[in-house]
Parts: structure tokens; sequence; C-alpha cells
């Protein structure tokens, strides 16, 4: 069963089967009709027997050349529709389990696209993706492999059992009496080959999760940086030996379980044609009626055995079902309201009014199943920013600044709504962000962060991104306000050039410039600048100011900075400690005032100048101005 240990002992939810409906609904009317065409084959299974009964006791035993045609002329005919009904059968299976793949992922991919940002900061990749693979495709199951086989089977065992009571119940009953000395072993090993195989996939998930990892360009730079590839390769080897020997295992019990069970069929046939074979000697048993019986017996202990094992097969599709519901039933913390209205477009006025917030808890965002825990952690709410209150007027600039933790990428976090507030509100042109559409919000508002993400694909994919239906001369454009079009230009295939994972095969400052010819192409209101220039050294950092002028210019910004020289020119700093703004003002007003700026300011650019209030120069306060001020 696709389950990892943290939901292994978890009941169904009430209701699960009826949501199952509601799924099948959209395929009901081709259910039916594979429904029928698997009756129609298990009836012609089950008719064929007879017939041969027919051809030897009336045909050869009668000497009645003619039947024997016409019986053989049937047989082949059934043969024939036969393989039709499971063309159909197999056409309908795919059809419906691949419509319901399709609908469900598409359902859990656009659900898990609605989640806030903390449920991603939480939740492990990996779990997320089996739910759109292995379990939406357990789920599938439920449709074709455990529907087509529990109906065909009940269906099979039913004709075939009614067939031998009718030609001998006296040998019938004796040939089900050998039945369980088959079914309880073989259930004690399929329970051993269930266990193995949840083991198997926890194995292989977790190597999946290695792998993914330490193949990425980070992961692999710090394996090699700290020397532990042999480590790895250790750790590797020994999940990896494991999953060898489970394999060894379940390939030993499997062929256990094939013979176990040929071994049944032939004491039963033996047995079938022992005594079936005396009564036909004396008369008391048709030689086709032997005959007849042997072949309804190699019918029936195949789906018996399947049968016994049904509720373990109906549990895993069921329990697959359950988990995607899981998923989907976990409610967004963001989302539209019903009569959500627009921003209005243009020069942009953001206030943040009086705002208090705390990131959200683990029960609200997230599921311990993604989390790979037990139980999700109890941490109470803790608020990280208390009475924020400032205003940007159109196309002025508002600086962050404040020691590492102050919580100001927090603030600016909540510009785009990437968490809601709990106290107070943000508007952009007098519009709560809470009661914006969430395209005019998107429209509204750019964020670059200090770590700019490309995706794996081409330069140009990745500013059509920003707008889907820019034209080669627009992006161009972009770039060349970006300060990055002339080294586009000079890469052999130019804006079709792959740009790697997360954007690795350009350098810092050329992954910043193409996030802000991205940003330059979507064109948006206000810009948001997280720490842009934080790691970059000084030949990129010029490259990327110069591009920030263009990005800025005529915007409404809100620029979250480390090095104080590219906010000087601010038209309000705000300083931000411990979730509070403690001071604000221009650059010159706060290096007079003498307070947490200054230090700020005398740690990175006058390290001997003495603090405003210390005339003596005895550089009083030293060790506060030059602690944790590294954002």
């Amino acid at each position: 069963m696709h389950r990892d240990p943290s939901v292994t002992a978890v009941k169904l939810r009430r209701g699960t089967v009826a949501r199952i409906g509601s799924f099948a609904r959209p395929y009901r009317k081709i259910l039916a009709v594979f429904l029928v065409l698997i009756v129609f084959d298990a009836t012609i299974g089950a008719a064929n027997p007879l017939l041969y009964r027919e051809i030897i006791d009336r045909g050869i035993l009668g000497r009645d050349t003619s039947l024997i045609v016409v019986i053989a002329g049937v047989v082949a005919g059934l043969a024939v529709v036969g393989a039709g009904l499971s063309l159909a059968e197999r056409w309908i299976s795919a059809r419906v389990g691949e419509g319901l793949i399709f609908d469900m992922r598409s359902k859990v991919f656009d659900h898990v696209q609605k989640m806030p940002l903390a449920f991603f900061t939480r939740t492990q990749t990996g779990a997320l993706v089996s739910r759109l693979n292995n379990d939406v495709i357990g789920a599938q199951q439920a449709f074709t492999d455990v529907l087509s086989n529990v109906v065909s089977n009940v269906i099979s065992v039913a004709l075939v059992l009614a067939a031998m009571l009718v030609l001998s119940w006296q040998i019938t009953l004796v040939s089900l009496a050998i039945l369980p000395a088959f079914v309880f072993p073989a259930r004690r090993v399929g329970r051993r080959l269930g266990a193995l195989a949840r083991e198997g996939y926890v194995l292989n998930a977790d190597m999946n999760t290695t792998m993914a990892e330490r193949f990425n360009v980070s992961g692999a730079m710090l394996v090699k940086l700290f020397g532990r590839r042999s480590i790895e390769s250790e750790r590797f080897d020994e999940r990896a030996g494991r999953v060898r020997d489970i394999g060894v295992a379940q390939a030993v019990y499997g062929r256990l379980f094939l013979v176990a069970l040929m071994l049944t069929a032939a004491l039963a046939t033996a047995l079938v044609y022992g005594w079936g074979g005396f009564l036909a000697v004396h008369k008391a048993l048709n030689v086709g009626t032997v005959v007849a019986l042997v072949a309804y017996l190699n019918r029936l202990y195949g789906p018996l055995t399947a049968l016994s094992n049904v509720q373990v097969d109906v549990m895993t599709a069921l329990v697959s079902f359950d988990r995607v519901f899981e998923v989907l039933d976990l409610e967004p913390m963001i989302a539209e309201k019903p009569d959500a209205r627009p921003i209005p477009r243009g020069p942009a006025r953001v206030e943040v009014s009086h705002v208090d917030f705390g990131y959200p808890v683990a029960e609200e965002v997230s599921l311990a199943s993604l989390e790979s825990v037990a139980v999700l952690e109890k941490t109470p709410p803790n608020t990280v920013l208390h009475d924020i209150d400032f205003t940007v007027e159109p196309g002025a600039m508002v600086a962050l600044v404040g020691p590492t933790g102050a919580g100001k990428t927090t603030i600016g976090s909540l510009i785009p709504r990437l968490y809601d507030v709990r106290r107070g509100a943000v508007r952009i042109n007098g519009v709560d962000v809470r009661d914006a559409t969430e395209a005019s919000l998107r429209d509204a508002v750019g964020v670059v962060t200090q770590d700019a993400h490309l995706f794996h694909e081409t330069i140009r994919s990745n500013l059509l991104y920003a707008r889907p239906d820019a034209t080669d001369d627009e992006m161009r454009a972009a770039l060349a306000a970006a300060q990055v079009l002339d080294l586009v230009d000079a890469l052999p295939e130019g804006l079709d050039t792959l740009v790697g994972e997360r954007g690795y095969r350009l350098s810092g400052g050329e992954k910043q410039r193409i996030a802000l010819a991205r940003l330059l192409l979507k064109s948006p209101d206000v810009v948001v600048l997280d720490e842009a220039t934080a790691h970059l050294d000084s030949e990129s950092e010029a490259a990327v100011q110069r591009a920030l002028e263009a990005a800025l210019a005529g915007r409404t910004s809100i620029v979250i900075a480390h090095r104080l020289s590219t906010v000087r020119g601010a038209d309000t700093i705000l300083v931000i400690d411990r979730g509070r703004i403690v001071e604000r003002g221009t650059h010159d007003e706060l290096v007079v005032a003498g307070g947490v700026y200054e230090d700020l300011y005398r740690t990175q650019f006058a390290p001997d100048r003495p603090r405003s209030d210390d005339p003596a120069g005895t550089g009083a306060g030293e060790d506060r101005g030059a602690a944790g001020v590294s954002p």
C-alpha cells in the first residue's frame, strides 16, 4: 500500500466512498458499458468447458462429425468475440483510468498552487509529488484494475461454481476442500509481501529525496566543499542494498506463491482426473464432463485466490483516494473573495496601516504526512510584527533596514499578499489587498529577491513568464534596461539559451539582471526589492544598481537593504528592530539622530567615527553597533 509510515495507522475518513463517486460520475455511462462487457466476457469463459464436453460426448464419442465442426466453429467464434471484448475492456479501462488521473492531478495541482507560501516552507516536496504520482495512480486503479478484477472474478467464480455443481457436486466440493490448504498460507505470504512492498516504497522515496537534494547544484556543491562524497555513497549504498534484499525476498515469495498455486491446481486436477476417470470407466460420469470439470478448475482457483485478497486491494485504492482528498481538504489560508475588486492601475500609493503579524502555525497550513512526521508541532502563534504603520506615496521610495531577523522581509512579503496580516491592513491605491482580485494584485506588484529564481528553461521562457504575449523587441528592450542585453546577445543561442537549474549557468549578477528584466517586462506599479544586491561583487552590484534605476523610475518602491549605500537616496528610511519601527527619516536625519541607523552606518562606512552622543570619541557602545547588523 502506497503509504508512508506517518499514516499507516490512519483509518479512512467518513464520506471517502461518496466522494469517490463524485469523481466517477462523469464516467458512469462508460463504466456501465465496461461492466456489461466484463459480464459477457466472463460468461463466454464459463461457456467454453461446456462446449468441450459436447464435442467429446456427443461429437467424438457419438461419431457426429458435423456436430464437431459446428461446435468447434462456435468455440472459434466465441474466441474471436472474447478477444474483441478484451480489447474493448482495455480501451475503456485505459480511457477511464487515464481520465481519472488527468482529473485528479489537475485538481490537486491547481489546489496546491492556491496554498500560501507557508505551506511550501513546511512541506516536503517529495511527499507532495508522491500525492500527484503514486496516490493518484493508486486511486485510478480503483476504477480499472480493482474494479474490473473484482467484478470479473466474482462473476467468473459464480458461473464456474454453478456449472461445476451441476456437472458433479461431489467432485466440486472435494476440489474446494483442497483450496484452504493454499489460501491461508497464501494470505500470510501476501501480508509479508505487502510489508516488504511498503518498506521498499519508503526506502525508494528516501533515495529519491537524497538524489534530488544531492544532485541539484547547491547540494552537489555542499557535498564537494565538505568532502562528504564517501559518506553519502555509504548511506546511499546502505539503502540501495536493503532495496536489493527486498527485491530478492519479493521474488522468492512471489515464486513461492505461484508454485503453491500451481501445486494446488495440479493436485486438484489429479483428483478430478483420478476420481472422475474412475467414475467414467464405470459409466457413472461422462468423459466430456471430466474434461469440463478440469477446465473449470483452471478457471476457479485463480479468481478465488484473487478474491481472498480483495480487501487489501480495495483498501489500497481507498487509502490512495483518501490521501488525495486529504490534500484537497486543506483549505488555502489566502483566497480571493467572491466580491473581490481590482486594484486601479497607475501611480500607486501603498499604505501599511497598524499591522500586526505572526506566521501561521503548522495546523493552519500543513499536513503531518506531507512533513513526514507523526503529528504536527504544537508551537503557539508568535507575533513577529507589532503596529507597523507607514505610507509610501506614488513614485516614492521607502527603504527598510535593520538587524537580521528584525522583520524586514516579512513586511515586504505582506505587500504582494504572500501572507495575510493578523491585524491592521495593507492597501494599494485604497484597496485592501485582502479585498483585491488576485490578477490585479499580481499585475500591480513586482518582487525581486536576493536569490532570484530562474526556471530550467530558456531566457526567453523565463522572460515570457512575466508577460506571455511580449514580443522579441519588448524583451530586448527590457534586457537593455536591465543592463544585460549585451550578455544575452553574446550567447550562442541568444534568447533561446538554457539557463540551467535555478539559473546556475549564469553568475549571480547576471541572474539578478535577468530577473530585473523580467520585472520590467511585467511593468508593475509597485516594486519590492528584497536585498537584490546583497551577495554581489562590486562590479555586479554596479551593473544591478544601474538596472535598478530603470526598474524603479516612476514606480512606488519598497527596498529592503543590507548595504546602506543602496538606500541613501530613499525618500524615507524605516529602521526595523524586533518587529517594530524604531526610527524613521532620511539618511541625513537618521545619521544625526544617533540611534540604530547610525550604528549600522558607522559599522559599514565609518567604523572610527565617534557616535553623536559620544563627543569624547571613546567609542562607547561600539559592541552594540557591531553586533548582529547583517540583515
